[in-house]
């Protein structure tokens, strides 16, 4: 039961978004779960920390189910600079060791009576399956669509009320077992927890977020019409609030007009010659190495509704699809600083600029793996200004010798938006950012 706000004219996005937040937690002890759908860069976070915050206030204990050690960390920082009056408890396996960042915010402990009698409790989902019998009143599942219908199976008996929190678009939860014997099943394990809660549940309220805070208007529209072509966001700065420019002259090489295409329209291409090649491709990895370097010699400025600040190597990411790729891109010598990893470890992480080198890139065929939706999702949206993706000419060519051939199984829900059209709609928008590669002159 999806819910859609009734307004009297146009909103402005931050008063758009709130009234969706005020929905969601008016509907909190009106139902026994609230799902939320959440775009790239929406505020999952904030709103976690927000509905926490309420529900605390009742007086209720709370538990808070995070995906990874890393999420949890993170929700524990957020909820004591928001919240610096709650009591919190942080559920951890015997060898975790306490960041500097969470020292002295949470009380750290492997057992529930560890932790005192907090208000509230964060841990991983496969922490809180151990946890013991105790029954909450409230849960809140962060990153809802990453976890397994398993796993929240494993837990489910343990409160009353849930809210589910998530990106519908990014990758599906991921395992290592073939999930053919399942498949059709309204418990099929291997699907994300959403997508079984409502399969069994289809009149709970689900709400959409509608506003990306990360994305800029260059980049909204178009992850919006490929990876969300029915429910659709929109950007919350406008087309002249964010601005990329460069303090260092470029030199005129190929790598020079990429960066400065994706600075002034969002978005670049730079694109090789077509040709098969190894998944370490070494030519698009120099690519990749390069335009790293240039971007951090030219030393660029961001320019944004949050002021202006020097765009250094830690604000840069590169993304691949696999970790030998990744390996690859790091032996090639990137600047120290910038982050290199896969989509699945870069999800719900934000950068200022960023560098992907597309998933289809070089290839003789588009399997499932790199026809996923959710991958070239997760690499084309965790930019705050600027996206450039690397690859070899073909791909389009390579998506129509190869079309979807998924086999089609009874009962199995039709996953939206189909891989090899939303790559389609990347690949359109692409093309008038396209910086053929050529040699240092």
């Amino acid at each position: 039961m999806t819910r859609r706000l009734a307004a009297a004219g146009p909103l402005t996005p931050g008063a758009e978004a709130a009234a969706v937040v005020d929905a969601v937690l008016d509907d909190l002890p009106r139902h026994r779960g609230v799902v939320v759908d959440s775009p790239p860069g929406a505020g999952k976070s904030t709103l976690v920390v927000r509905a926490a915050g309420h529900i605390a206030a009742t007086g209720e204990p709370l538990m808070i189910i995070a995906q990874t050690n890393e999420q949890v960390d993170d929700l524990i920082v957020r909820l004591a600079e928001e919240h610096p009056r709650l009591a919190l408890g942080r559920l951890s396996a015997s060898d975790y060791v306490v960041p500097a960042r969470v020292m002295g915010k949470a009380a750290v402990g492997t057992k529930l009576p560890d932790l005192g009698d907090p208000d509230v409790v964060v841990a991983t989902a496969d922490k809180w399956a151990w946890a013991g019998d105790r029954v909450w009143p409230w849960a809140i599942v962060d990153e809802a669509y990453q976890m397994r219908s398993d796993k929240l199976l494993r837990v489910a008996g343990m409160f009353e009320r849930a809210l589910f929190v998530g990106d519908p678009g990014q990758l599906d939860p991921f395992s290592v077992v073939d999930g053919d014997r399942w498949a059709g099943l309204s418990w099929d394990p291997l699907q994300s927890a959403v997508a079984v809660l409502l399969r069994h549940n289809p009149g709970l309220p689900v709400h959409r977020l509608p506003v990306s805070w990360r994305l800029p208007a260059s980049a909204a529209p178009v992850v919006s019409r490929a990876f969300y072509p029915f429910t659709g966001f929109r950007a919350g700065t406008g087309p002249d609030e964010r601005r990329l420019t460069f303090t260092a002259g470029g030199m005129r090489t190929a790598y020079d007009r990429a960066l400065e295409e994706a600075a002034a329209s969002g978005w670049a291409l730079y694109e090789l010659p077509s040709r098969h090649t190894l998944r370490t491709d070494a030519e698009a990895v120099q690519a990749v190495a390069v335009l790293a370097t240039r971007l951090v010699q030219r030393a660029p400025v961001a320019s944004s509704e949050r002021g202006e600040r020097p765009v250094t190597a830690e604000r840069i990411a590169i993304g691949a699809a696999h970790r030998d790729q990744v390996a690859a891109i790091l032996a090639a010598g990137p600047p120290p600083g910038v982050t290199v990893d896969t989509a699945n470890r870069l999800q719900g992480r934000e950068y200022d600029v960023t560098i992907v080198l597309h998933p289809l890139s070089g290839r003789r065929d588009a399997t499932a793996f790199h026809l996923e939706s959710g991958r070239l999702c997760v690499l084309t949206s965790r930019h705050r200004h600027a996206c450039v993706v690397v690859a070899r000419a073909g791909i389009p060519e390579l998506l129509d010798a190869h079309p979807s051939a998924e086999p089609v199984r009874l009962n199995v829900p039709v996953k939206f938006p189909d891989g090899w059209e939303a790559n389609q709609a990347v690949l359109a928008h692409l093309a008038d950012h396209r910086v053929g590669a050529a040699p240092l002159r």
